[in-house]
């Protein structure tokens, strides 16, 4: 069987290439996003494409991949906010993910964040290869005693709850489906407004859906305390940029550390060092010395692309032959 991937990168290549061995599928691998500028380039004969996160999958683009003879496509993350489910469904095409490949992985990319900002261990670092051993404007805080705000608690928010539960922080949390084993071991649930109201710090991991586009906006960044921290690992579409900058102007937000933006499939995983960004937001977010980004690594670990090759393939395979995949979480359509 003919597996496509779309952009694609080294890593990519090395651990799939590994991870098929064991099935013996036809990969290619194209560096380019998919979308609509590129649909068409495809060959009839490839049974199923593979994507990730900044990838369009649009109704038209669906319906060429239906016309070429795709079967399945294959997101090689969890994140499904990009592909039109209901077009997949009305050109019979299955739409698998993978939901779990390392949670800890991004909880813990999160938590490097967040101390990254308060204890500003960045610019130590060039301070002192500079031989500047001065502490002044280094000053951080304790974890310890602080309350944290977690929305969404899945797999991902709940390593984190577990984590900040060890820095001897109070856990607030906000799920649609609350979670009684995080429950049992300390976290309270309660509504959204609530949480943002009492956490010194705000760490969202949940998906991006209609419903919750811009959760973070101008009236929810009033509603929490003066000088909160934020981090967001999650989507950029979460976060209203330009009123997270309003607030980081105005010291309602006092550090900010994001892996996501609203704007990044025109960014992230490209070497833009020798270019001159257009984008004037991100431009103004990276000059901001209390505000981290990093460019959607938070995944980025051996253990997580080990996963996430294997279960990829897992699914393609048993889904080219018609067969059930054990876990429906994996399977979107």
């Amino acid at each position: 069987m003919k597996i496509l991937f779309f952009s694609a990168k080294p890593y990519d290549r090395e651990f799939f290439e590994n991870c098929n061995l064991d099935y013996s599928h036809e990969l290619e691998f194209w560096e380019t996003h998919l979308g609509p500028h590129i649909v068409d380039a495809i060959k009839p004969n490839t049974d199923a494409v593979c994507v990730f996160v900044n990838d369009k999958l649009n109704a038209a683009v669906i319906e060429t991949l239906a016309n070429k003879g795709v079967r399945v496509i294959a997101l090689r993350c969890a994140g499904f906010n990009n592909v039109d489910l209901e077009a997949a469904k009305k050109f019979g095409i299955r739409v698998c993910r993978v939901p779990a490949y390392s949670p800890q992985a991004v909880a813990e990319h999160a938590v490097a964040m967040l101390l990254t900002l308060n204890r500003k261990t960045h610019k130590a670092y060039n301070r002192v290869r500079e031989q500047n051993f001065s502490l002044n404007g280094l000053m951080g805080f304790n974890l310890f005693g602080k309350t944290v705000g977690v929305i969404g608690t899945g797999k991902i928010g709940a390593a984190f709850c577990k984590i900040m539960l060890g820095f001897g922080c109070t856990i607030v949390a906000f799920d649609p489906f609350e979670n009684d084993t995080l429950k049992s071991i300390g976290v309270n649930f309660m509504p959204f407004h609530e949480v943002i109201k009492h956490a010194d710090i705000v760490s969202i991991h949940c998906p991006l859906t209609a419903e919750n586009h811009h959760l973070i906006n101008t009236n929810s960044l009033s509603a929490m305390k003066k000088g909160v921290t934020l981090i967001n690992t999650s989507r950029g579409g979460l976060v209203n940029t330009q009123d997270i900058i309003v607030a980081l102007k105005n010291g309602q937000v006092a550090a900010l550390g994001i892996d996501v933006y609203e704007q990044e499939e025109k960014l992230f995983f490209k070497d833009l060092s020798g270019s001159i960004m257009g984008d004037d937001d991100i431009q103004l977010l990276i000059s901001f010395p209390n505000v981290l980004v990093t460019g959607h690594q938070a995944f980025f670990t051996k253990e997580a692309l080990t996963e996430i090759a294997e279960k990829t393939l897992e699914n393609v395979s048993l889904l080219l032959k018609n067969e059930s995949i054990d876990d429906v979480s994996r399977i979107l359509v």
